[in-house]
């Protein structure tokens, strides 16, 4: 299903970004035991997390940072200026860049 331009994994879609970086972080929140990763389709990285993810369950919303208007802009405030992928957002609303697998577990399991 496409969710915003991404792929939802969780069946459920976003609204349009909003135009403050305040509104645009909690309209991609995920919900808890989930995480909201943006991502690029040529990203390595990405496509090596993605895959770790379905083997052992871990529901995610991945969304496109060069289809979703704002997205972007979401991930360099992110990380301190650079537009780095993949940059995973947790239900806390705390952020990862290039995690591992076992990281996002862990954090999702706290």
């Amino acid at each position: 299903m496409n969710c915003a331009g991404g792929v939802c994994r969780q069946r459920r879609c976003h609204r349009a970004p909003s135009t403050s970086f305040e509104e645009n972080f909690v309209d991609f929140t995920p919900e808890s035991g989930t995480i909201t990763m943006f991502s690029t389709t040529w990203c390595g990285y990405c496509n090596r997390l993605k895959k770790q993810l379905d083997a052992q369950g871990i529901g995610y919303t991945e969304i496109n940072i060069e289809e979703v208007d704002g997205t972007a802009d979401l991930v360099e405030k992110l990380n301190g200026g650079n537009r780095t992928v993949p940059t995973v957002l947790f239900p806390d609303g705390t952020a990862a860049t290039n995690p591992s697998a076992a990281e996002v577990k862990s954090r999702l399991a706290a």
